[in-house]
């Protein structure tokens, strides 16, 4: 379970990556919810205007009912982010966002649906929606477009929230907490020459020739990493740029990275950790 809550971004110590990650959602939910909250008030001066004999209560239980199931399941677009953010390697990972978003737009209908014929029935009243299919396919357009601004807000969050720890905390950011299960293993970043995938695990190649394990996605350490100068070099490799001592040309394409006596592939599909490499 703990490591389960360390890969949601819901436990750990506040300067590490999971502390960023939970820092991450809560800016997200808030940003949404303003900003939801914004547009939901908008459309009930909307309605309002366009129909007047609807009264006020109406169309606030409308618009408020679809913004507090929008935030109750605002989790769904942040899990999905998780798994597939929008530099994941391999992309087709960020497949991950079709029954994402399907699963989010029908849970949102479903629950401001749910929520406003409580609502009526306490009023003594009936909520009508529809013929479901027509209705959800004009909601799910609409969630579309929140589904891909959340994305993006939790993309950027964690991006501007990175760069901050990266300048308050100097100290921290020249070292990487390894963990695995209750053990943890505190290491600088230069002596990591490489991050190797291992099935669920990562491995961490240090100069010193210790191998520490980490149950992890490659892509979540790639993501903490390439601001410190960590590339991409293969679908199971990141290498430390500042360790590279020779790129050897293998045909196709391909290249073979060396940092001293460790050799580490270099795919032709990651062209532009090549062009970086060629330029250090």
């Amino acid at each position: 379970m703990g490591a389960v809550r360390q890969w949601l971004g819901i436990d750990g110590d506040p300067l590490g990556a999971s502390g960023r990650q939970w820092r991450t959602f809560l800016c997200s939910l808030a940003i949404a919810a303003v900003t939801v909250g914004v547009v939901n008030s908008i459309n009930v001066i909307t309605i309002q205007h366009e129909a007047p004999r609807l009264g006020l209560a109406p169309p606030v239980v409308w618009e408020g009912s679809s913004w507090v199931t929008l935030l109750l399941f605002f989790w769904i677009p942040w899990l999905a982010w998780r798994l597939a953010p929008p530099r994941v390697r391999p992309r087709w990972r960020l497949l991950i966002h079709a029954p994402g978003l399907l699963g989010f737009a029908l849970a949102h209908v479903g629950g401001f649906v749910l929520l406003r014929n409580l609502i009526y029935r306490l009023a003594g009243a009936t909520y009508a929606y529809g013929p479901f299919l027509p209705h959800f396919w004009y909601e799910l357009r609409k969630d579309t477009l929140g589904y891909l601004l959340f994305i993006a807000c939790f993309t950027l969050v964690d991006h501007v929230l990175r760069q901050q720890a990266l300048i308050q905390t100097p100290g921290q950011t020249a070292t990487l907490d390894i963990r695995d299960g209750a053990r943890l293993t505190r290491v600088r970043l230069d002596e990591i020459l490489a991050v190797e995938s291992a099935g669920n695990y990562v491995e961490f190649i240090l100069r010193d020739g210790r191998r520490p394990l980490m149950r992890s996605p490659l892509s979540v350490v790639e993501t903490e990493l390439s601001p410190r100068g960590f590339l991409r070099t293969h679908r199971r490799w990141l290498v430390n740029a500042r360790h590279v001592t020779a790129l050897k040309p293998e045909g196709s394409g391909d290249h073979a990275v060396e940092l001293g006596e460790l050799s580490v592939p270099l795919s032709r599909r990651f062209p532009q950790a090549l062009v970086k490499l060629r330029s250090t």
